[in-house]
């Protein structure tokens, strides 16, 4: 087991490898939460400031328990860190986290985005396959319990944001169902964590890339293969099937919205590149198309 140092803000303990400063925070709020489960690198708190705002402040620069050996140490979190500001600035979006503020501390780098309420789809801390699929409990499970309607309108929102990503010629790297958050309250669907999309088309120079396997295109596990807007069609069409069918079980029998809207689903998810839709554009057109039906 790996040496723990146990952290304490607010009453809120969490663990890191080393010891590490956190004054930067107190100026912010008070810590009611502390996200210290991620692979990346990075360390998240929950923070009401003095007015009653709840803020989500993502940090990096500390050594966590859970990094992974390449982009988990505190380095290149940093860095990755510093280079996603520009793309929640670019992506501003109704459906997208909003960033408030960014800055550098004697340790580390922070961004201060607005708190938005509702439980993330894949919240593999405390819902671990197979606990996600079957727990009452599972915000998942009570996402797919909801109404197909609503679970389409939810899709949509998805597919509205990215329209803006490939509008702004970015390629979605990393989207998976734990890059959503669902307000079942105000049944709204936000999303976080694009820290990883791409601006512009690129080659593959990794073989596996960064990502969930369930939501990955073939051109995201093979070297030397392009990776672009129909790449994110692909990634449109497995989420799709996430929310609205089997997930990883693509057959008709799993599926809830019906036949022309499965058809749409199913040609998005072809793992033949030439056989896919072009761009997100044309797959919502026809995902609207078949909708009205």
């Amino acid at each position: 087991m790996l040496h723990q140092v146990i952290h304490e803000i607010d009453g809120v303990t969490f663990g890191l490898r080393e010891k590490h400063d956190f004054s930067w925070l107190t100026p912010l709020g008070t810590v009611f939460r502390v996200f210290d489960q991620q692979d990346s690198g990075n360390l998240s708190f929950g923070i009401v400031r003095a007015d009653g705002r709840k803020q989500f402040v993502k940090y990096a620069g500390a050594s966590t328990i859970h990094a992974s050996s390449t982009t988990g140490n505190p380095a290149a979190a940093l860095q990755q860190l510093q280079s996603a500001v520009s793309i929640y600035e670019d992506l501003a979006h109704d459906s997208l986290i909003r960033l408030t503020n960014h800055f550098a501390t004697d340790e580390g780098y922070a961004c201060v985005f607005d708190w938005v309420e509702g439980e993330c789809l894949h919240s593999h801390w405390s819902f671990p396959p197979p606990a996600k699929y079957e727990d009452p409990r599972s915000p998942y499970v009570q996402f797919r319990k909801l109404p197909v309607e609503m679970r389409i309108q939810a899709m949509e929102r998805i597919l509205d944001f990215h329209i803006e990503v490939e509008r702004k010629g970015y390629v979605a790297v990393d989207f998976y169902d734990g890059s959503l958050i669902y307000d079942f309250t105000a049944a709204e669907i936000h999303i976080c964590d694009i820290d990883l999309y791409h601006k512009g088309a690129f080659v593959n120079t990794m073989g596996r890339m960064w990502g969930s396997s369930r939501f990955m295109s073939p051109e995201e596990f093979q070297l030397g293969a392009p990776v672009d807007a129909i790449t994110n069609v692909f990634n449109m069409g497995a989420m799709a099937f996430a929310l609205l069918g089997g997930e990883l079980d693509r057959s008709r029998e799993r599926w809830d919205a019906g036949q022309a809207l499965y058809e749409v689903v199913t040609r998005a998810v072809n793992p033949d590149r030439s056989q896919r839709y072009n761009a997100v554009t044309e797959f919502a057109l026809a995902w609207r198309e078949a909708v009205a039906q």
